[in-house]
């Protein structure tokens, strides 16, 4: 791991109050925000989903992220398939329940674009709000954000289990590189070598990083000369399912820039081609096959990932699939 500054004052928070509570607009007590930090906080890691919609994805999502971290929360937004349910039987299943707090928030939130800048940030309907609200369930030292639909793979529950103890003491921030994986059916799938953006995954808890609201979306505040540490390709694939609304929580998925949001206008443009049939037309993507009786989830994330995530292609360069570039 790299070295880090040890004991450094955390600055003061900004675009949130500093008080140990902040209200919402809607004068929804059950739904304030008591920051976290005013209470005692333990060491280790706490991942915090905040899901709408993501039963389907769940199977493949918690077994590993249960197994890669110690604490859990799991916000359900208004979910109608069953994904709080889906939750449960999952965690005890694995018998978990004593290191996953599930809850709900039952408010409408903006989608991102246009919904989200009109909103205010104190409002229960803000992305901002409601991020910070979900956060306020962690007790321990750090954070961990993670989305319904992200799947670790082994290397990757490996590498969050060994920060689990790593990062006591220290203040940095943990980036992982984002591979989508764009489902056909249950034996095919995309993998975009293309799309490799990396975000702050894992935080401190404190009034130095909380949510802000950006032009588009939430937006993680941190110092800015804060140390960063990334992950190495490979350590998770984000699921992205042809035949379902990949853009839901957008306003207008067409509205997306090359200036303020290119990972999406590269999403949507992937999902969209693949859609249609035309792989054929999209660089760096990957085509996957699992073998006879393998979902193709569990294919890509636990073996062919791990196989293949040192030799993926850089940009300019065209893949016909199975690792082979041309």
């Amino acid at each position: 791991m790299s070295t880090v500054a040890r004991g450094r004052p955390a600055p003061p928070a900004t675009g949130i109050d500093a008080g140990q509570v902040t209200r919402n607009r809607e004068g929804e007590p059950d739904y304030d925000i008591h920051w976290p930090w005013h209470r005692p906080q333990r060491p280790g890691l706490t991942a915090v989903l905040r899901v709408r919609n993501e039963a389907h994805n769940l199977p493949w999502v918690l077994p590993p992220l249960l197994e890669a971290v110690p604490f859990v929360v799991i916000v359900d937004n208004q979910s109608s398939d069953g994904t709080l349910e889906t939750a449960q039987r999952i965690v005890a299943d694995l018998g978990a329940a004593d290191r996953v707090t599930l809850t709900s928030y039952p408010f409408v939130v903006s989608r991102c674009g246009p919904e989200h800048l009109a909103t205010p940030a104190d409002s229960v309907h803000s992305l901002t709000h409601f991020y910070n609200w979900s956060f306020s369930h962690v007790t321990t030292a750090y954070a961990m954000k993670w989305d319904g639909d992200m799947v670790l793979t082994p290397e990757g529950v490996a590498a969050v289990r060994d920060l689990s103890w790593q990062l006591e003491g220290e203040e940095v921030m943990v980036l992982f590189p984002r591979l989508p994986l764009y489902i056909e059916s249950e034996s095919v799938g995309y993998l975009d070598a293309s799309s490799r953006n990396m975000e702050p995954w894992i935080h401190p808890v404190g009034p130095a990083y909380t949510f802000v609201k950006g032009f588009d979306w939430e937006v993680w505040q941190h110092p800015d000369d804060m140390e960063r540490l990334v992950m190495p390709l490979g350590t998770f694939v984000e699921l992205k399912w042809l035949d379902h609304d990949e853009f839901a929580h957008w306003t207008d998925p067409s509205a997306f820039t090359d200036n303020r949001s290119p990972r999406k206008v590269r999403e949507y443009h992937v999902h969209s081609t693949l859609r249609v049939g035309r792989a054929d037309e999209l660089d760096h993507v990957f085509r996957i096959e699992a073998p006879p009786g393998v979902h193709i989830v569990d294919h890509a994330a636990r073996f062919w990932l791990p196989r293949h995530a040192r030799g993926l292609p850089q940009p300019g360069r065209r893949n016909n699939g199975d690792g082979d570039e041309n």
